[in-house]
């Protein structure tokens, strides 16, 4: 395998054992036990998908940043958390109980969220043109992560699979108990986590900058805050990863809510992601055209719109579906466009922390507010039991909208 087939078959299992799990959960985790889920709250499911992943991702730069940086190989920090992760997701599919899973979500997410920032990071100091080569490799995570959303349902959910012309395409008959086996999505996901913890060996070798100057390499990641622009795109990413967190907290309940049947909730929801591929494999043409002020003021916007389409009731239930391919600009040229700019301000020997210190935020910072942000919408929009979505998703797409406001007319690039 070539270098860049090798980074692309990385970034493809990273993604994939995350879209394995993480579209449904939500649905598995509110749907009542007598329909095969266990029940929990709105609160609750926001500190299990929320706080938990939070709290790894807080943790990361002191943990496989500082590693990665100065003392091992980040291929293999890399092997040793997702191996270690897999293994705890298989454990957490069989347990029915809050604390236990809140537990070790939090565990799972000390382990997994580094791995974010690290593939990112190993990605970037193999390739010379972070603009065009970044995108055409990170495109194998989108890839990867329809692929794990796509093969689940289809293999453990559905039988005599057919084509039809609504999104998801290929659907098929619900096994009986459906819902309850949207629990094996988490040892889908552990299995692929195993494979892909064996496959790091294989990976370049990415070894840690012993002679710098700095020992604590997080530290001075901490000084890119001198920089206005990084400040400025650190305030506007907190405010987007919130309702990018809740998008993946509500979506699977309210396309439930709109007809959706459970075995295709994970297949529509990756609508998305195929809208990424495209927007992701021009992503560096964009950002040579119109520099990262306007590609990212062009993704944190459609947050603002996809969220606005979500709560107007009067558009029908394929529309709302359709509208999820503004995922792409969303993360395409939000998220991808600030981890290169992020690399291209940060000095060398500390990339990989560069990249965790800003994986606190949006990985961090916002899941945890976020979750809480879900509960307490939820409960203060629910009225004689029933949850107005419609206002909920015009509350967050108001929020998008403050922040391309916020962003636009302050940030000022500084990559020279």
């Amino acid at each position: 395998m070539t270098k860049n087939s090798r980074l692309g078959t990385m970034m493809f299992l990273q993604y994939a054992l995350w879209g394995a799990w993480l579209p449904v959960t939500a649905r598995y985790l509110s749907a009542s036990v007598s329909d095969g889920g266990l029940g929990f709250t709105g609160s609750q499911i926001g500190m299990i998908l929320g706080l938990a992943g939070s709290i790894g991702a807080i943790a990361a730069p002191f943990i496989a940043g500082q590693i990665a940086d100065r003392y091992f190989s980040t291929e293999r920090i890399l092997a040793f958390l997702v191996t270690t992760g897999g293994i705890v997701k298989w454990y957490t599919s069989v347990q029915t109980d809050y604390h236990s899973w809140l537990v070790l979500s939090i565990v799972y997410s000390v382990l997994y969220m580094p791995t974010l920032a690290l593939s990112n990071s190993i990605t970037f100091a193999h390739i010379d043109d972070q603009e065009n080569d970044f995108p055409k490799i990170r495109v194998w995570g989108t890839i990867g992560w329809i692929v794990a959303s796509w093969a689940f349902p289809m293999i453990w959910l559905q039988t005599d699979l057919q084509l039809q012309s609504m999104p998801p395409f290929i659907v098929g008959a619900e096994v009986p108990d459906v819902t309850a086996r949207l629990a094996d999505a988490l040892k889908f996901s552990g299995g692929i986590s195993i494979l892909y913890g064996a496959f790091c060996f294989l990976l370049p070798s990415t070894p840690p900058k012993k002679d710098a100057t700095e020992r604590l390499a997080f530290k001075k990641a901490f000084e890119l805050f001198q920089y206005s622009s990084f400040t400025i795109l650190v305030l506007s990413s907190l405010a987007v990863s919130i309702i990018h967190q809740i998008y993946f907290l509500q979506t699977g309940p309210f396309l439930s809510h709109i007809g959706i049947p459970d075995s295709q909730i994970g297949p529509a929801m990756t609508i998305g992601q195929f809208a990424e591929i495209l927007t992701m494999a021009y992503l560096g043409y964009f950002l040579k055209r119109l520099g990262f002020k306007k590609v990212i003021t062009i993704g944190i916007a459609a947050y603002c719109l996809r969220y606005a389409i979500f709560g107007t009731e009067l558009f029908p239930v394929w529309v709302m579906i359709a509208s999820q391919a503004f995922h792409g600009f969303c993360y395409a040229f939000f998220f991808a466009a600030a981890y290169v700019y992020v690399d291209k301000i940060a000095e060398e020997d500390v990339r990989h922390s560069a990249q965790t210190v800003f994986g606190i935020i949006i990985l961090g910072g916002g899941p945890v507010i976020g979750g809480w942000l879900s509960g307490f919408l939820q409960s203060h929009y629910t009225i004689n039991g029933a949850f107005d979505y419609s206002n909920f998703w015009y509350t967050l797409s108001a929020i998008g909208l403050v922040a391309t406001t916020v962003f636009y007319f302050s940030f000022k690039e500084q990559t020279q």
